[in-house]
């Protein structure tokens, strides 16, 4: 993961980001943990269509640490989570409430590190979400190609990204103060960008079609992930 100039916006959010992140997606009537869980399910039932056991995860821009206990509940035969971000502060404040030195109760080792603290090669799965868009451009490629070295030889990655083509989306970024500057990418640029770092890319879906209000239609949803308006997308690929 390369070092890059956001990391002092995050260190200044570290103490109260999952409360401006709460009051973001608060428009939406759902939590973040909400969102937090869907990634993860939705993750690991990409990985179980593909026969892929996971054991050793990578959270790449882990933050605070918020993906921990979804990622845990959605992986039971994980092993370890490493969560990797470049600001510091944020992962002081991810090792206080989720780390542990030897392995914990449910057996999996949570740890914690800086872009140069990370093995190379011994990942099954590389679990990204709303990293990239906090990337300069410029660096984005050099970032995607430090995922790829970081999964054994058929690992997977899962880019999550905020869908821009969404209205909900970027008002819930305008509402969140660490987004409103973020450049978001559009759904073609992610695939076009894992491809370039030599990712063979798999899917594309949409989720998060539905505010609280209307999750009545909320079934409706796995029939619509190939309808590009979900609030977030993820794409599935392959070292």
């Amino acid at each position: 993961m390369p070092h890059y100039d956001d990391s002092p916006t995050f260190d200044a959010y570290a103490g109260d980001y999952d409360e401006a992140l709460a009051r973001g997606v608060s428009v939406t009537g759902e939590t973040k943990d909400y969102f937090a869980a869907g990634r993860a399910a939705r993750t690991a039932r990409a990985c179980e269509a593909l026969g892929h056991s996971v054991r050793r995860v990578l959270d790449y821009g882990c933050g605070v640490g918020s993906a921990v206990p979804h990622l845990r509940a959605a992986f039971p035969s994980l092993t370890h989570l490493h969560g990797l971000d470049v600001s510091s502060a944020s992962l002081a404040a991810a090792q206080r409430s989720f780390a542990s030195a030897e392995a914990s109760d449910d057996g999996v080792a949570v740890t914690f590190g800086l872009p140069d603290s990370v093995d190379q090669g011994g990942f099954d799965l590389v679990f990204t979400n709303g990293t990239f868009h906090h990337i300069p451009p410029v660096d984005r490629l050099a970032a995607a190609e430090s995922m790829r070295r970081a999964l054994g030889s058929t690992g997977v990655c899962a880019f999550w990204e905020n869908n821009p083509w969404n209205p909900g989306t970027r008002l819930v970024m305008h509402r969140i103060p660490f987004d409103r500057e973020a450049i978001p990418l559009p759904p073609p640029e992610a695939v076009r960008l894992l491809r370039r770092a030599g990712f063979r890319v798999l899917s594309q879906s949409f989720c998060f079609f539905f505010p609280n209000f209307l999750r009545a239609f909320r079934p409706l949803e796995p029939s619509l992930e190939r309808v590009p308006l979900g609030g977030q997308y993820l794409v599935i690929a392959r070292a």
